[in-house]
């Protein structure tokens, strides 16, 4: 009966090649240790080649000194918006840009940015002021940051701050937090 049940076994698996390595295949490859040190070395290197933001000045939006503030990016739920405009998200950081040069103000404002990004940050306020130029003209670094935020990849939306925070001289900006995923979805 032995002899049956070999011989069955036998025509069964004939033409079955067989396995030439005793490990299991999981479909995952391993993480390349290596590979990710590197890069994540990579990423903490400061570097000081010119760097292009992205922020335009080709057109600024000119905005009056007690005029609110508010912007939302396509797709930012209304709900977070009234939040962030009754101050109800914390901010966790805070930038003043009172008396810069239009340039130094879009300077800090990225690096302000950027550390923010490597916080996980959610809400910050930018203090940019209000008052008139000597010209007569709207205010310069408001009007400057209006259109800025506007087209920063990292914000999410902005609104104008309550009285105790800076009021119309201030925003709340919502940030998006990109490392992660699914905290944006409060």
């Amino acid at each position: 009966m032995q002899d049956d049940d070999f011989s069955l076994f036998k025509s069964a698996v004939h033409g079955v090649k067989p396995i030439s390595h005793d490990r299991a295949d999981t479909g995952k490859p391993r993480a390349d240790r290596q590979r990710i040190s590197t890069l994540r070395q990579a990423a903490t290197i400061k570097t000081d080649d010119i760097r292009v933001d992205g922020l335009s000045d080709q057109f600024v939006i000119d905005v009056a000194a007690e005029e609110e503030l508010y912007w939302a990016r396509d797709g930012v739920q209304d709900g977070q918006l009234r939040k962030l405009k009754a101050g109800q998200i914390p901010f966790e950081g805070s930038i003043d840009l009172h008396g810069m040069s239009v340039e130094k103000a879009r300077d800090t404002l990225w690096e302000f940015f950027g550390e923010a990004a490597k916080l996980e940050i959610r809400c910050v306020r930018v203090t940019h002021g209000k008052a008139a130029r000597t010209d007569g003209k709207r205010p310069l670094i408001k009007s400057h940051v209006n259109t800025w935020l506007r087209q920063h990849p990292q914000v999410l939306g902005f609104t104008s701050c309550l009285p105790r925070h800076g009021g119309t001289g201030a925003l709340y900006v919502l940030l998006k937090r990109t490392m992660l995923d699914g905290r944006d979805d409060d």
